[in-house]
């Protein structure tokens, strides 16, 4: 996939035009994955590019002063707007003067201008430009004239719930993961790029890799059993998301051991699938019981099937 990290400065669009959809896609849920996938479809049968204007950081950021917690950060959303199928993205900074543009400007500079659109691929409640004024068939109303469709993908509802960010915020957070993944489409998962840590797990005859997550939501405060796959192998292991009290409260902290595994992960970034809570986070009498309790750990994430 072509990431344009600055839209911009995007370059000229593809000469053979684009299917494009406009969205911040926080989950890439199953809602948003009926929008990307009819996207690709169509952008399939008519020869264009497959392509998405998103955005950096929340609208909402700007509009209220708050913006939700990220189900996928920035980083996670490109990876799997790669893995539907998408072509093209655009990033696009949601700032003072891209609030104030109309609709009929967002339609021209950035659909028109910057994507050569040819198809317009939205959800039913989507809305572009100053005040919202941008519904679907407004922006249909401008593409009669401008030289573009627009087509409406219904919403998904799961168990029935309409799929939507907020919701899977609201499990991920509940620590309800099967609630979560049957919104996701896929299992929880959380994007991270290792960084150095104290080595304590190492100490303990179980090396971790730290992860900084860019301010990704994670579930509560625990141990859970997790899969990575890492260079196109599936591996096991254990996450512990917390405040390590054993050893004095600190700042909180992601950390992975994976099984059986003992190459350098520094700098690297790692998709971690949640499967199960293990059990919660607590303070041990001393290292060597946190040890036990690992082994522990480790041997029930090796078992579960």
């Amino acid at each position: 996939m072509k990431i344009v990290p600055d839209a911009r400065n995007a370059p000229p669009p593809p000469s053979n035009g684009t299917v494009a959809t406009v969205g911040v896609f926080d989950g890439v849920h199953l809602g948003h994955q009926a929008i990307l996938g009819e996207t690709t479809t169509r952008a399939r049968s008519i020869g264009a590019t497959p392509a998405v204007l998103t955005f950096r950081k929340h609208p909402r950021l700007l509009l209220t002063g708050t913006a939700p917690p990220q189900i996928t950060s920035l980083e996670h959303r490109l990876v799997l707007l790669e893995r539907a199928g998408i072509e093209l993205c655009l990033v696009a900074e949601f700032d003072a003067n891209l609030r104030e543009t109309s609709a009929g400007e967002f339609v021209r500079h950035w659909l028109v201008g910057r994507l050569a659109v040819r198809l317009l691929v939205s959800g039913p409640d989507a809305k572009l430009g100053k005040n919202r004024e941008g519904t679907p068939s407004r922006i249909a109303e401008m593409g009669a004239f401008l030289g573009f469709g627009v087509v409406v993908v219904p919403a998904v509802s799961v168990g029935g719930r309409p799929a939507r960010s907020s919701t899977i915020r609201e499990a991920i957070a509940a620590g309800d993961l099967d609630g979560a993944a049957a919104m996701l489409g896929r299992r929880v998962s959380l994007l991270g790029k290792v960084v150095r840590g104290e080595g304590r797990g190492a100490g303990l005859g179980f090396p971790t890799a730290n992860l900084d997550l860019h301010h990704e939501l994670h579930p509560p405060r625990g141990v859970y059993v997790v899969e990575v796959e890492l260079d196109g192998e599936r591996r096991r292991g254990v996450l512990n998301i917390g405040l390590r009290p054993t050893f004095g409260e600190g700042e909180e902290t992601v950390e992975v051991h994976l099984l059986d595994f003992a190459g350098e992960l520094y700098d690297r970034d790692l998709e971690v699938e949640l499967i199960a809570k293990l059990r919660d986070e607590r303070r041990f009498a001393s290292p060597d019981d946190l040890a036990a309790q690992i082994r522990d750990d480790v041997d029930r994430a090796r078992a579960l099937r």
